[in-house]
């Protein structure tokens, strides 16, 4: 069906977004190529370069970290000012679009999301072996201190390289899920990509849940009763755990949701209808997303791991079973459909809906398109399935 008029002004922003940064990031190639044949001099325009592309502005979970591609390294022989200066540009450049995305998520949330209510949440530190510690925040519905209460260990989108717990709509969506699913709901403050690279968020994400589960009895959450979900990227990262969970501790999962999931980061499973339909060159499409999982993977081949991939995993056999929502209008609507086929195939119960008419980011905008309310009922039926015997 049509896209929704909604998101019309959007799309010509996204549009325009896409268009300048892949121009910008050619200017960044150019100038990384006159740094090698140009020595010192040319770092000033190398850096000039890549300050551009961190102006250009997206939509949430696709603005990138402020480099549209990879400069060739300087030359041996090039200064050390030269080699430095790209990096900290880039740095420079992947805070501007940190706070650039936040100020765009806090905007959302005010003129067309709905805003969470006041609930009692806490926050944990949880150590993790070989990687740094990670935050996890506990949000608990009204009457949580008469019973211990099912709980949903949960992940953010942001393409690996932005958001958080604090983000507005992340936070409020949180609360009203907890709110009206009468559930607690573990939000996991995994570390962005690429200042930490995969495998680091997958082993946040195992040792959240292992600490979920010994801890179970003084957080108020019953141990017997957990799910697991995650939104786009981190959609990516709950399928991964289920997987990791499964090899090596294999605790009690009920049900795993994911949320218009990548599940295949080599791009195999890539959608380019969906974007075509928007007015989306392909090749900007696919740069676009093969810059995100470059942005993830220390290397291209580990896109082929299970952990990064879990589509590509050799069984999904003794998996939990699955509540995939995907988009219409979202190259990722592939990833989330073929991932709920394999699951059936290794016999896990597994149900994957496809909204008609809406974009990759469409839950959010529950305050001003009824897709989106319809799209938060459904996640609260799922969440609340966890009081069942």
């Amino acid at each position: 069906m049509p896209l929704d008029p909604f998101f019309s002004e959007r799309l010509r922003v996204h549009r325009r977004y896409l268009i300048q940064r892949n121009v910008d990031a050619f200017r960044a190639r150019v100038a990384g190529w006159l740094g090698v044949f140009g020595g010192a001099g040319a770092a000033e325009a190398t850096g000039t370069a890549v300050q551009a592309s961190g102006k250009a502005t997206g939509a949430r979970g696709e603005a990138g970290d402020g480099v549209g591609g990879r400069s060739p390294g300087a030359a041996p022989a090039a200064s050390a000012q030269v080699r430095r200066a790209p990096q900290q540009d880039r740095a420079r450049a992947r805070a501007r679009h940190r706070r650039a995305a936040l100020a765009w998520d806090r905007t959302e949330l005010a003129t067309v999301g709905t805003p969470g209510p006041d609930l009692r949440i806490v926050d944990h530190k949880v150590p993790v072996a070989g990687y740094p510690a990670v935050r996890v925040r506990l949000y608990y519905p009204d009457g949580a201190d008469a019973e211990t209460l099912p709980a949903w260990l949960t992940f953010f989108g942001g393409a690996f390289r932005q958001g958080g717990i604090d983000y507005p709509t992340t936070d409020a969506a949180c609360r009203r899920r907890a709110a009206e699913a009468g559930v607690v709901m573990v939000a996991v403050d995994y570390a962005l990509a690429p200042e930490h690279r995969f495998p680091t968020q997958v082993e946040q994400a195992h040792a959240a849940l292992m600490w979920l589960h010994e801890n179970a009895p003084s957080l108020g959450v019953d141990r017997e009763r957990l799910g697991i979900a995650g939104t786009s990227a981190g959609g990516c990262i709950a399928a991964a755990l289920t997987l990791a969970n499964r090899e090596r501790s294999a605790l009690p999962i009920r049900l795993q949701l994911l949320e218009v999931p990548v599940t295949d980061l080599t791009g195999a499973h890539i959608d380019l209808a969906a974007t075509r339909a928007l007015g989306i060159p392909s090749f900007l499409a696919m740069r676009e997303l093969r810059s995100i999982a470059g942005t993830y993977l220390p290397r291209k081949a580990d896109g082929r791991n299970e952990l990064a991939s879990p589509l590509r995993a050799a069984s999904h056999a003794g998996l939990p079973e699955a509540v995939i929502l995907t988009a219409e209008y979202d190259p990722l609507r592939r990833d989330g459909a073929e991932y709920g086929a394999r699951l059936r195939a290794a016999g896990v119960a597994a149900t994957v809906v496809r909204y008609q008419g809406v974009s990759h980011d469409a839950a959010i905008y529950t305050g001003a398109l009824s897709a989106a309310r319809e799209w938060h009922r459904q996640v609260v039926g799922v969440l609340a399935r966890l009081h069942e015997a």
